[in-house]
């Protein structure tokens, strides 16, 4: 019996101190944005909104990128890389199965039909850097953390890992899923000559902190065709809309005197269209800072010679790389002040609606982590995962745990479409996240726990 309650009092003990590794770090991240959200509230306002706009652009030009740059270079290496190939296949893979369930709650929840692609893709992009880099920092920060003392810059390398994948995703899959629907356009004939689409023009809304909370400056980025139902125009074949119309969007078709207009086959309407689309897709605005660091610590860990020039303690350019490791752990508090004051502006009003809200929330942060435990323990019974690493688990399951991305508000207000009903999900399902994220960090830790 004394055995008997001696191993009960050992199974209770250690049950509270996996509660009590995994619910501290969420209350660290908490504590910082109640300090941000105190800051920027309306009746107090000790920081002004302008202030955390350029603390974001800090963050993304500067805090951001120092800590990508000094934690994936020395992590990377040749043999890592091609061990870590699943990290962004798994960020691919939580998209495409938040879409499946975006496209369920939309047929389920029946929002508004210019809504439909906007659930889809709220459902399915979800935040792969800030906040999985704050979760990855405050569980890391403690000397007794459950994945050793390597736990830190190995954490930030696995996520700083998948940035990339995600702003490819951004500027392909959610750029052209976000965009304008027709129905706000008015197709407008001219007595002589071809069609024309003139914008209803929007009413004028002040910018959200949202919007410059994770990209600074993407609306700078604005296109031709930004805040048109480009797409939309192009494929669709709708009596309302003339081929003369969609002619004049094939702006990059060719004179009869091109010698690439000159060819034995023509090429195929559709494909012509396809073309078109992937030359007016912005892809070129990857290469921002966070990107930049990316590929400049990708490029330098994978090269020995000039990774132990950059990165060694001894090295005669350490003064440098110190500096910017220091400027490195600024991101993590700062990201949070962040978030505080955008929280702090409440949540706009939306016509999305209560039904396709709450099916977003659910969706997003209680039913796609199932579907993501079953994907890793998977792909852990494959061996594609690297062996005995918990760590490298526990960040995969962040990628299908967080809300959605912030920076699809931005994403909303550079195509001109959705802006309200994107702050006021973001604000619910930031809200909701401290209890979904608490469930199942507990849950990751009770399963990985288990296994060290």
């Amino acid at each position: 019996m004394e055995f008997f309650l001696a191993s009960l009092q050992e199974t209770v003990k250690s049950e509270a101190e996996i509660v009590l590794t995994s619910i501290v770090p969420l209350l660290k991240l908490l504590s910082i944005t109640v300090i941000g959200l105190v800051l920027a509230h309306k009746k107090i306002q000790t920081i002004p909104k302008e202030t955390f706009k350029i603390l974001s652009e800090l963050v993304f030009a500067l805090f951001l990128p120092c800590l990508i740059f000094t934690h994936l270079g020395p992590c990377i290496s040749l043999k890592n890389f091609i061990h870590w190939w699943f990290i962004p296949v798994n960020v691919v893979l939580s998209t495409t199965i938040g879409c499946v369930l975006g496209l369920l709650v939309a047929i389920i929840c029946r929002p508004p039909p210019e809504y439909f692609r906007f659930t889809i893709i709220m459902t399915a992009f979800g935040n792969t850097g800030n906040i999985p880099l704050a979760i990855v920092s405050s569980v890391c920060h403690s000397t007794d953390n459950p994945f050793g003392e390597e736990c830190y810059a190995a954490g930030v390398a696995y996520v700083s890992f998948s940035q990339w994948v995600s702003v490819i995703l951004v500027y392909t899959l959610v750029y052209h899923m976000m965009e304008p629907p027709l129905e706000p356009y008015e197709i407008v004939e001219v007595e002589e000559g071809p069609a024309e689409i003139e914008e209803v023009p929007a009413d004028d809304l002040s910018s959200p902190l949202l919007v410059e909370a994770e990209w600074p400056g993407i609306e700078d980025k604005e296109t031709e065709h930004c805040k048109t139902p480009f797409i939309a125009r192009l494929f669709n074949s709708i009596s309302g809309i003339s081929q003369s119309t969609i002619h004049d969007l094939d702006s990059v078709e060719e004179s009869p005197s091109s010698p690439k207009s000159i060819t034995c086959l023509a090429e195929p309407r559709m494909v012509r269209k396809i073309r078109i689309v992937a030359e007016k897709t912005p892809i070129r605005h990857i290469l921002q800072p966070p990107t930049i660091a990316s590929l400049l610590a990708i490029i330098i860990g994978l090269v020995p010679q000039l990774k132990s020039f950059v990165f060694n303690d001894d090295s005669i350019v350490s003064f440098i790389t110190d500096s910017l490791d220091f400027m490195a752990e600024a991101m993590v508090p700062s990201t949070m002040l962040i978030l505080g004051g955008m929280l702090a502006e409440g949540p706009n009003e939306s016509n999305l609606g209560i039904r396709t809200t709450i099916g977003i929330i659910v969706a997003r942060l209680l039913v796609l982590p199932l579907f993501g435990i079953g994907v890793i323990m998977l792909a852990d019974k494959l061996n594609f995962l690297v062996y005995g690493d918990q760590l490298y688990r526990f960040v995969l399951l962040l990628q299908y745990t967080t809300p959605s991305a912030i920076l699809l508000g931005a994403i909303a207000s550079l195509r001109g479409y959705a802006v309200k009903e994107a702050s006021a999900l973001l604000f619910w399902q930031h809200v909701f996240a401290l209890f979904s994220l608490s469930l199942y960090i507990i849950l990751y830790f009770n399963v990985l726990l288990s296994y060290v």
